[in-house]
Order: C-alpha cells, then structure tokens, then sequence
C-alpha cells in the first residue's frame, strides 16, 4: 500500500486483521473444515460430535462463514469448494499444517516491541528445539508450501546431465522429490537434524521415490556433508543465519561440489535499501524473533556471498515468485 492509499479506517483494519487469522487459526486447530467435509451440520450437531461448547461453536462458526471459509444454509453449516480442498485434512492439498505453524508464531510476534529492544530473539527454533506439536506443523508446513512452489520452479532449472542432488536443510525433501520427478536420471540426498528423518521418509514415500532418495542426519553447520554432488539446492536456509554462518554453509555446500557444479539458492529476495518487498521485510522480523543473526537479505548480498566462494556466473535465474521469492545460482569452476 502507497502512503497516499493510507485512510484512518485501513490502518484500523491492519491493526485488527490478526482476528481474522485467530479465527481460521481456531478452525483448523479444531478440524471444523475436516468435520464439515465430511458431512454438513448445525452447530448442535457440531457441538455434540465435537465436545466443543455449543455458544463459542456457533459464533466461530458464523465468522468462518463472513469469512467465506463456510457456508450456512437453514441453520447447517458445510465447507465451501475451497476449503474443502484445501482445508480439511481428507485432502491430498491440506494447507492446515503451515496455518498451524503460522498460529505457534502468534505469541512471539506479539512481543516483537521486546525482540526490538533487546536486538535478541523470544522464542526457540521451530527447527533446533520445538515441540512435537510445532515440528509437526512447522517440516509438514514447508511441505505445503514447497507443494505449491516447486511445480513452478522445478521445471525452469535445467538439470540435464545431473546425476546427484544435495537438498541441504531439506526437511521433508519436497524439492529433492520434484526435482527427482521432473528428472528421471537424478538421485538426491536430503540433509537435514535426525528429527527430520521420518517426515522425509514418509514424504518420499508417498512419492515411491525411496530408491533414488536417501537422508543423511546432520546439522548443516556443525556437521560433516558426506558424499559428492554435481547440484545442490539451499531452499529458505541462508535466512536463518548470520553473514558469518551463511559463509560458513556455503563454503561447506561449495566443498561437497564436483568441479562445474551448480548451486542453486531460494530466499526472499529485498532491494537494495531494504524496504521493499514487503514480505521479506516482515519475514526479516520473523527472524529476529526467532534466531540470534538471521534475517531476510538483499539479492546483492546473497551474490556477493556466492563469489566468495569461488563460484562463477552468479545470477538470479528468470523464475517470477510470489511473495518476493527469487532463486540465485552459481557455477563451480570446471
């Protein structure tokens, strides 16, 4: 939004818009769309199939319904197309996984005027010490995401000749799988924290992928990465990190690299003064709340740290991403 767009009610309704995502929060904590998909009912119904109280039912209810998340007819409440795709969990394209995420992000956003003042996080890594509950939510929520990404990117990287991909930090392994789709030659190797493992297991099983795709357990700045690779695909990592740290991954990524290897990285991508655009400015935010250095950074920044490590022909491929997501790769020297 342009400053000249800024009206008194607007800013109100920026101000207020996290009711808005408590409440689809609310309803995929509770699995209203799941219940829903699966048969309409009145809220009575609802609330005797459920446990749920039959008064807070009701009003989440009707505000899923302003919401256009449901439908209401005659007292009886049904999923719309929309959620019922991408909502309830009887879907192959359930989303409720990244939502859940977004809401354990909630209460640390809510002291960011803290993390501010101190230059400090307030909260723990969802990847290093969370609960089961936020792993869960957080690796099967980069799962969701990577869904709706890498069918756009995977087929605008050209592969031909690879023979073995290192998705470092890969989490479930949605991109190795992909790119292992969209590439019949290819093997891959995810890399990631032991805890990782069974969601991967499970991900590329889905895909029958197991014999092509192996893990291997590490933390990808402390630990050794065994093997050798002709591609390696960083996705949503660097972030975390400070400069130093970043440097650190990549000199170790570029180590494990056959001479003319190919190195691949996706982040939110800033301009050069930082405020634009606006998702990697907030995602910036996010992690100063959550991590001692990382933060969101600049394409320059990140080609700059590429050709530190040796590595030619840096530039940022033609890949048209939302929310201010660009893919940089690099070549190792033949």
């Amino acid at each position: 939004m342009n400053e000249t767009d800024w009206t008194p009610p607007e800013l109100l309704k920026m101000s207020g818009s996290y009711w808005s995502a408590c409440t689809l929060h609310a309803g995929v904590k509770l699995d209203l769309f799941t219940l829903l998909s699966e048969a309409p009912a009145t809220a009575i119904d609802l609330s005797a199939r459920s446990g749920l109280s039959e008064r807070g039912l009701t009003m989440l209810l009707d505000a899923l319904t302003a919401l256009d998340l449901l439908k209401k007819y005659l007292g009886v409440y049904s999923t719309t197309p929309f959620s019922a795709e991408f909502l309830s969990k009887t879907s192959t394209k359930y989303m409720g996984h990244i939502i859940s995420h977004h809401q354990h992000l909630v209460e640390g956003w809510s002291r960011l005027d803290e993390s501010v003042s101190s230059g400090e996080p307030v909260r723990d890594r969802f990847s290093h010490e969370p609960s089961e509950a936020e792993r869960e939510s957080f690796l099967m929520g980069m799962f969701n995401l990577a869904m709706q990404m890498a069918p756009i990117i995977v087929p605008q990287v050209d592969l031909t000749g690879r023979r073995h991909l290192l998705d470092l930090g890969g989490g479930p392994g949605t991109y190795a799988i992909h790119f292992c789709l969209h590439n019949p030659e290819l093997q891959a190797t995810i890399f990631d924290l032991p805890a990782t493992r069974q969601f991967a297991n499970q991900a590329v099983s889905r895909f029958s992928l197991q014999p092509r795709i192996d893990f291997q357990s590490g933390d990808f700045q402390d630990d050794e990465i065994v093997g050798r690779y002709d591609v390696a695909w960083l996705s949503h990592v660097l972030h975390g990190e400070a400069e130093e740290g970043c440097a650190h991954m990549l000199q170790k990524t570029v180590a494990a690299l056959e001479p003319g290897g190919l190195l691949l990285v996706q982040e939110f991508l800033l301009v050069e003064d930082r405020t634009k655009p606006v998702f990697p400015a907030l995602f910036s935010l996010n992690m100063l709340l959550g991590t001692p250095g990382g933060k969101a950074y600049s394409e320059s920044e990140l080609v700059v740290l590429l050709q530190k490590t040796g590595l030619e022909r840096v530039e940022r491929l033609p890949i048209d991403l939302p929310n201010g997501a660009g893919v940089i790769c690099g070549r190792c020297p033949e």
